[in-house]
């Protein structure tokens, strides 16, 4: 039972604790049984839209920031803090693209596809809309400083936030792994940056200890406020899909927290009766990061009604240690091999009837440079999506008459150095090298021809 007298608390996931907790707590794991934690909502207290296309009407006050905002235009559904501290920098300002000439590539029906493109964020990741809400309650509770690990998107978004509301930032990066479009960003944000002679696995492990002694505001999304704005993604594909529900999601994996956020956000809706129906969810990991892979397909591992079977991701994750393994991809806001919201991507997929692949490199990359061609520049972790969808395809999992939504969840210029080398390479079976010339307009037209 609920004990808590306000529109939303802090509630352990753990079926057998359920632990509860103010909302005006910085609390990111249960201080009872160390598991994850969800905000939950007293749906009785909080005057829900009767449809989903209400809250479309908002855009027509553009010029009142929270509905301009493509994260609290859907407020009500995030109703855990008074709008006095509420913070945005208009993130969510994303589109959602038909893209046709992929679609017939991919053998897929015109007017089915459609590529989620987060890119257009203010840092240029999805991450900002999790950070307008995570930022929000750092500022309802007086927080002073903060602090991340990152792979890059995460550090570049953070740093834009907290100085947007006059708070230190630390972000702690792995040695070498992460991609300087990226870095450049936390940098020029003004973020104190710290490379950790690890990889991203490492930073997450320092971080939370640094976070817990310190006393500083955690920005990873293992914070179940960052989850409540990514859940807005969703709304927005539904939006973009006139209000209703498409057949599938696919998502790049990581640190599942989109995943996670995702499955959270059609539960709710449908508790709501906001939706009539849940969309299938499709999580996409890269070879060198397969953890979900491994663990779902392979040993079996469920949600379980809550009752996850620890053992099995914790004796594998031991084997991980026992190697000395440490992920490797060029998509590197995937590089995880120990995803912090495991529990809750496991129960998202229970939610979606969810299913879980693992794509390589070089299908990633040529994905990668198809989704380029035909439209809309992403970066690598993003192209796993479309990658993955072309995996499901052929093995007649996704039909080429169901809609789909692939999320594209970060810029182009996040991480060049990808793009320069496949093309100048010549890695794959799209690469476009430039052509190099003679100062001569002879042979420039001939080359032309």
């Amino acid at each position: 039972m609920n004990k808590f007298s306000g529109n939303a608390h802090i509630e352990c996931i753990n079926p057998q604790c359920q632990a509860q907790y103010d909302v005006n707590e910085t609390i990111f794991k249960c201080s009872k049984c160390g598991d994850l934690l969800d905000i939950k909502y007293n749906w009785n207290k909080i005057a829900v839209p009767a449809k989903m296309s209400d809250f479309g009407k908002r855009w027509a006050s553009r010029n009142n920031a929270l509905d301009f905002s493509g994260v609290w235009r859907f407020r009500e559904l995030l109703n855990f803090c008074p709008d006095e501290h509420k913070v945005t920098l208009c993130e969510g300002q994303t589109i959602l693209q038909k893209n046709d000439m992929l679609a017939e590539y991919l053998g897929i029906k015109k007017g089915r596809l459609h590529l989620q493109y987060e890119g257009l964020n203010p840092s240029g990741s999805f991450k900002d809309n999790g950070m307008a809400a995570a930022f929000s309650h750092a500022k309802m509770t007086g927080a002073k400083s903060c602090a991340c690990a990152s792979t890059g998107n995460t550090s570049a978004a953070v740093a834009l936030y907290a100085h947007s509301i006059g708070i230190k930032c630390t972000v702690f990066i792995g040695s070498g792994r992460i991609a300087y479009g990226k870095l450049s960003q936390a940098m020029d944000y003004g973020a104190q940056t710290i490379q950790i002679r690890g990889d991203f696995d490492d930073c997450m492990k320092q971080v939370q200890s640094v976070c817990t002694k310190l006393n500083m505001y955690l920005l990873n999304s293992l914070n179940p406020f960052r989850l409540e704005g990514q859940k807005t993604i969703m709304y927005r594909i539904m939006e973009g899909l006139g209000w209703n529900v498409p057949d599938w999601i696919i998502v790049p994996g990581g640190n599942l927290g989109n995943s996670s956020a995702f499955g959270k956000a059609f539960a709710e809706l449908k508790e709501l009766g906001l939706i009539n129906r849940v969309p299938r969810m499709a999580i996409i990991n890269a070879s060198g990061a397969d953890t979900l892979a491994e663990l779902v397909n392979k040993r079996g591992l469920k949600w379980n009604g809550g009752s996850v079977e620890e053992k099995i991701y914790r004796d594998y994750y031991a084997e991980l240690t026992a190697r000395n393994f440490s992920p490797h991809t060029c998509a590197s806001a995937i590089e995880i091999s120990r995803p912090v919201n495991l529990k809750k991507c496991l129960r998202a997929i229970d939610v979606c009837s969810g299913i879980v692949r693992a794509v390589p490199d070089e299908q990633i990359v040529d994905a990668k440079a198809l989704i380029g061609k035909y439209g809309l520049g992403c970066e690598p972790a993003s192209a796993a999506t479309i990658a993955g969808l072309k995996v499901l395809l052929a093995e007649k999992i996704v039909r080429p008459d169901e809609t789909v939504a692939c999320v594209l969840t970060g810029h182009c210029l996040k991480d060049p150095t990808v793009t320069v080398e496949y093309h100048r390479d010549k890695k794959g079976l799209f690469s476009n090298p430039p052509i190099e010339a003679n100062n001569d307009i002879d042979e420039i037209i001939r080359l032309m021809q």
